[in-house]
C-alpha cells in the first residue's frame, strides 16, 4: 500500500510538471461547439471556406483556446480573412473583435509598400463589414505600432494563426510579441497555430524561411518574452506531412509551389502539420 501511494504521488508530480496535451476525450469535448459559434461556422458567407475546416478545425481550435463570445479578441495578421469571417461575427454582439497587423516600419519591404500598409488599420473594419454584413463600427483595426495607452491591457486573447515563421524570417518576432504582450490583460493569453517542423529538423530548415518552425523554438521564444506554456493540442496535427520539402510548406495545398508536379501526392497529404499552443502572460 505504501509503495502504491508513493507511485501515485510521483505520477501526480510528473503530471503537474508538464504542460497538458489534449487527448481524444478533450478533443471530443472541444467539438461540442456552442450554438452561436456553430451558426457562424454554418453561415453561407463561409461557403468557399468550409472546405478547409478539415485541416484547420476552427470549432475545436477555438474551444481549446477557450475563446468565448463575450471576450475581446485580437486576430494577428488577418490576411485573407479566413478566421476573420468566424471571429468577427461571433464576437460582434457581446465581445470585441480587433484585427491587428504588424508594424510596417521595421519590415524588409519596399518603402512604398510600407507606406501603403500604414493605412491598414483604418481600412480593415470596412473590409470586415464587407465580409460579414455587420457595420464597420463594430470592429477595430490597427498595427502593433499603433497600440494606445487606452488599448494596452484590454485584450483577453490574441490569436496568431500560421504567422510565427514570417515574424522569425523577417527578424521582427521580438518587437511584435512584445507589442502583443502589451496589448493583453494581466491574465491574457496568446494562442499560436504554426506549421510544425520535426523535432530534429536542422535550424537552417526550421528557421521560418520554409514556413516551418520546431515546437521547442516557439516555446523557448515565448517563454523568453514573458509567457508560460499552459497547454498544447494535436487538434491540427497531420502525421502525413513529412515537413522536409525543398520549397517548404508552400509545397502543400493550397499553394502547390511545385505546380502540377506530384500535385495528387500533395493533395493526398493535405495541409501542413501544425502545433497548437496556448500561452499565458506572466506578471
Amino acid at each position: 500500500m505504501k509503495n502504491l501511494l508513493m507511485a501515485s504521488a510521483a505520477l501526480a508530480m510528473l503530471g503537474a510538471a508538464a504542460p497538458a496535451v489534449a487527448n481524444d476525450h478533450e478533443k471530443d469535448s472541444a467539438a461540442m461547439t456552442d450554438a452561436s459559434l456553430q451558426a457562424v461556422l454554418d453561415h453561407e458567407r463561409r461557403a468557399d471556406d468550409k472546405a478547409r475546416d478539415i485541416y484547420r478545425h476552427p470549432a475545436e481550435t477555438l474551444a481549446f483556446f477557450g475563446v468565448t463570445a463575450d471576450q475581446t479578441v485580437a486576430e494577428y495578421a488577418p490576411g485573407g480573412g479566413w478566421y476573420t469571417k468566424i471571429l468577427a461575427p461571433y464576437l460582434a454582439d457581446k465581445g470585441q473583435y480587433i484585427g491587428i497587423n504588424y508594424d510596417p516600419a521595421p519590415l524588409p519591404f519596399p518603402e512604398d509598400r510600407k507606406a501603403e500598409m500604414t493605412k491598414w488599420g483604418a481600412e480593415f473594419p470596412v473590409k470586415v463589414a464587407e465580409m460579414t454584413g455587420i457595420p464597420a463600427d463594430k470592429f477595430k483595426g490597427l498595427t502593433t505600432g499603433e497600440i494606445s495607452d487606452e488599448l494596452a491591457g484590454s485584450v483577453d486573447f490574441v490569436f496568431i494563426p500560421r504567422m510565427m515563421h514570417n515574424l522569425m524570417r523577417w527578424n521582427v518576432a521580438d518587437s511584435e510579441i512584445k507589442a502583443l504582450r502589451r496589448l493583453l490583460k494581466e491574465d491574457g493569453t496568446i494562442g499560436i497555430v504554426q506549421h510544425r517542423a520535426k523535432d530534429d529538423a536542422p535550424f537552417s530548415y526550421a528557421n521560418g524561411s520554409r514556413g516551418y518552425l520546431r515546437t521547442d523554438t516557439v516555446v523557448n521564444f515565448m517563454e523568453a518574452h514573458g509567457f508560460e506554456l499552459v497547454k498544447q493540442s494535436e487538434v491540427n496535427a497531420n502525421p502525413e506531412d513529412s515537413a522536409d520539402y525543398p520549397k517548404g510548406v508552400w509545397t502543400l495545398p493550397p499553394r502547390f509551389a511545385e505546380g502540377d508536379a506530384d500535385k495528387a501526392k500533395y493533395e493526398a497529404i493535405g495541409e501542413s502539420d501544425r502545433m497548437t499552443l496556448l500561452f499565458k502572460k506572466l506578471p
